[in-house]
């Protein structure tokens, strides 16, 4: 055959329209998604006839309405078809849409939606694709208003970003085109509705009991503790459960860009910032809420994650006698943190030495936790780490416990590993005997698997 021919053969063989995979199921989608979108405007509309409405009566009237409405517009539609429908309906309604089933799902850690057609969740700790699908960017756009607004937020072409939470304290961030190209964009961190206790810790072998009984003596000593680790490495459910072990009868202030902790005692004030209005007036910071909590008698001050120059406010009530606060902050290692810490103080505006910083930093700091998240997807507390103090212009850090990751795998094909003490008694431990707790020699003498 000629080139000229083949040429035009594969020409017109480009040229011809491509088949659907399965034009049944594209079409049976397509009415079911228009079906749904008449139902739910139709049932928004019944909704506004009724005023002061209990909320646990909106899901009977929903499925009432929806029969009357199936009886005009769904006289074709199988009552599986239906169902699908009305349940597509009522998680617009009354959850988040297509997502809702996905935010139920306890496996899920996090969700992200990439755009009306790329959804994704982790499940312990790995990403995978869901078939969850939006009608189109602007279905995206809705469920992020349906999320913001609650909270006096918004999100439009002149603000395209936005951070909220959801009812359960889940994390939400969203972004908007022009900013993100293939459209809306909502990444949810989902948090436990029953917050994480020091024994569910110990169930998922993220510390080692050692570890855990000792870090519960620190907060409970008003040791100053900062908690340290990257991107999804659990830092904030690390928080939540260090928190749990402040006494009671202890003012707590906690300080968030959106509030996210959950505090089982009883005298707990929860601050959240705030971004700037339309007119770019009105923002209240993290580190405006550090100088005013302040002035609130607290007996501890916990800030959700230390970020900027608000460093420079909590180094400072940790040094004049606010001990027993708790913070967080992104870091790849405990030494890492401190070097961080050094260039939030200098985001404050003011041009101190670098050793009036760093005698800050050691002054205040009494233990850096760290944690990681590890390749297999695990979450471990890898360092314990004391802050010992000035030594030139250095701060001396010493480790405590340590996680050993070894590279030989087991027999699932991950990586194992093992707690260990370096078997140095701590530099803390005459302050927590002073409050009357034991540190039993056994702890640096021996490794737990």
């Amino acid at each position: 055959m000629s080139l000229l021919k083949r040429l035009g053969k594969e020409e017109l063989i480009e040229n011809q329209p491509k088949k659907q995979s399965s034009p049944l199921l594209y079409n049976r989608k397509v009415v079911g998604d228009q079906l749904e979108s008449k139902l739910h405007n139709f049932l928004v509309e019944e909704m506004k006839k009724i005023e002061n409405l209990p909320s646990d009566a909106y899901e009977p009237l929903i499925e009432q309405k929806a029969e009357d409405f199936f009886r005009q517009e769904g006289k074709t539609l199988s009552f599986e078809d239906k169902q699908i429908v009305l349940k597509q309906a009522k998680n617009e309604l009354l959850g988040f849409g297509p997502i809702t089933s996905l935010l139920g799902d306890e496996m899920v850690t996090e969700v992200m939606v990439n755009g009306p057609h790329d959804v994704y969740v982790e499940k312990e700790g790995k990403i995978e694709r869901t078939d969850v699908s939006f009608r189109d960017n602007d279905h995206i756009v809705r469920l992020i208003e349906k999320i913001v607004h609650p909270l006096g937020r918004r999100i439009d072409e002149s603000s395209p970003m936005v951070d909220a939470r959801l009812p359960d304290g889940s994390r939400v961030n969203a972004i908007i085109p022009p900013l993100s190209l293939q459209g809306p964009t909502i990444t949810i961190r989902k948090f436990s509705e029953r917050p994480f206790t020091i024994q569910d810790f110990l169930n998922f072998n993220t510390l080692s009991p050692e570890m855990a009984e000792f870090i519960e003596k620190c907060v409970k000593s008003k040791l100053n503790i900062f908690i340290s680790g990257g991107t999804g490495s659990g830092k904030t459910s690390t928080l939540n459960v260090l928190s749990s072990f402040i006494p009671d009868d202890e003012r707590i202030i906690t300080i968030e860009d959106a509030a996210e902790l959950k505090l089982s005692q009883d005298h707990v004030v929860s601050l959240e910032a705030r971004p700037a209005n339309l007119e770019g007036e009105g923002a209240i910071t993290i580190r405006d809420l550090v100088k005013n909590s302040l002035r609130m008698r607290p007996d501890r001050i916990i800030i959700g994650e230390v970020r900027s120059a608000e460093a420079l406010d909590m180094l400072q009530a940790m040094n004049t006698g606010h001990e027993g606060s708790l913070g967080t902050g992104h870091a790849n290692s405990p030494r890492d943190l401190l070097a961080r810490l050094e260039t939030m103080v200098l985001m404050a505006g003011f041009e101190l030495p670098i050793r009036a910083i760093r005698e800050q930093i050691a002054g205040a700091l009494d233990l850096i936790v760290h944690q990681e998240r590890l390749k297999n997807g695990k979450r471990k507390v890898t360092h314990i780490t004391e802050v010992l103090g000035l030594e030139g212009d250095t701060i001396v850090l010493q480790d405590i416990f340590k996680y050993n990751e070894r590279r030989v795998l087991d027999e699932n094909s991950r990586g194992k590993g093992r707690f260990e003490t370096t078997g140095i008694r701590p530099y803390c431990a005459d302050r927590l005997e002073m409050e009357g707790f034991t540190i039993p020699a056994s702890w640096y003498l021996k490794e737990w698997e």
